[in-house]
């Protein structure tokens, strides 16, 4: 779906830690598969794979090589992640990885974003014992209605058993030490207005019951196939407010490079947190670089189709790790991205993206 724009030769010999704005390289999104067993509007996945999908070595390389440079969290993502037979599998081998040292550098936490529908008790277990870190579900409703409306499912029936499997899933990543008291268990719902804005009180009151922390986030403008407008978005100081009078909260604040702002409940019933992509954008301090499953890397979520950087020259066996590594400090030295900063501006305007299931979120 992309090609490379640099060759080995063509590329620097000087790595910095970071981009034209001055922001390192901290997170790698990892995307695993453009597969998903759903068809969220606000994603609409292809259903298939792009051809090139990484081998499990491959993939090793790639988050080698991000960790060289700077980057200390592993985020995998799809599609659905959990579609991937190897998940386990690359789990346990990233794990020398790790740094041992609050000196060393490395990994410190690897991380999973999933729908939750083939999160067993079993595969939870498993993944848990590979080294899995932290679980972030997504479920963007309480009722099978707007379960089924916002998963693309056929029928209330489909949303029924969807919305249990989930709950199921909360319970499955808990037993398996997931302590959502520790940040390792969170929960995901994308908001989009006159679809399931009746969900927000209901989902922060399930997530309240729960123990887990609520991510609010902002519907958009991911892909050029969602009919994303800007009257669809409900903010989230709109979604703060209405939770708030319910019950009231307290700022936490935004740590550095984090996507969500979070906010405590007075009572002591846990926290929540809004990704204000839109209405309060968060490019500034932005340090996430996105590898696709084919191996194409992208230094924004908003990027255009074509436009990143195809690492497979550089992942094949007469490369070396020294040359995967330039090649993505190069883009990364390049990079220059503040897209939803733009969002409103002539520049930006009419611009294609490349679509949310293939970018890994």
């Amino acid at each position: 779906m992309a090609s490379a724009t640099n060759h080995p030769k063509t590329v620097a010999s000087h790595v910095r830690p970071n981009d034209r704005l001055g922001r390192p390289l901290g997170v790698l999104r990892l995307s695993l598969t453009a597969r998903c067993n759903l068809a969220c509007p606000y994603c609409l996945p292809d259903g298939k794979e792009p051809p090139g999908l990484l081998t499990l070595e491959q993939r090793l390389g790639v988050i080698g090589a991000a960790v060289n440079l700077g980057a200390r969290s592993l985020r995998l993502t799809g599609g659905e992640p959990l579609l991937h037979g190897g998940l386990e599998e690359l789990i346990a081998a990233v794990q020398p990885l790790r740094a041992t040292h609050p000196e060393r550098p490395g990994l410190r936490e690897i991380a999973l974003t999933s729908n939750g529908l083939l999160l067993t008790a079993e595969r939870a277990q498993l993944l848990r014992a590979a080294g899995l870190d932290r679980i972030t579900l997504s479920l963007d409703g309480t009722t099978a209605g707007s379960v089924a409306r916002m998963t693309g499912l056929a029928d209330t029936a489909a949303g029924e058993r969807a919305l249990a499997a989930v709950l199921a899933a909360i319970e499955h990543a808990r037993a398996a030490g997931f302590d959502p008291a520790r940040g390792a268990l969170k929960l995901n719902a994308v908001i989009h207005r006159g679809a399931n804005d009746d969900q927000v009180l209901p989902l922060a009151a399930l997530a309240r019951e729960r123990g887990l922390e609520l991510r609010l986030i902002e519907f958009m403008d991911v892909g050029s196939r969602n009919g994303w407008q800007s009257e669809a978005v409900l903010s989230a100081a709109e979604m703060l407010e209405q939770i708030g009078s319910s019950w009231p909260l307290e700022p936490l604040g935004r740590t550095a490079h984090a996507t969500a702002s979070r906010w405590r409940y007075q009572d002591g019933r846990g926290s929540l947190a809004v990704v204000a992509s839109v209405s309060a954008p968060f490019c500034g301090d932005c340090n996430r670089l996105r590898v696709t499953a084919d191996g194409v890397a992208y230094s924004c979520l908003f990027a255009a189709p074509g436009s990143g950087l195809d690492l497979k020259p550089w992942l094949k066996e007469e490369s070396s790790a020294a040359e995967l590594k330039l090649a993505i400090a190069a883009l990364w030295n390049q990079r220059s991205d503040r897209y939803s900063e733009e969002r409103n501006t002539t520049k930006s305007a009419n611009s294609k993206h490349a679509e949310m299931a293939y970018l890994g979120g």
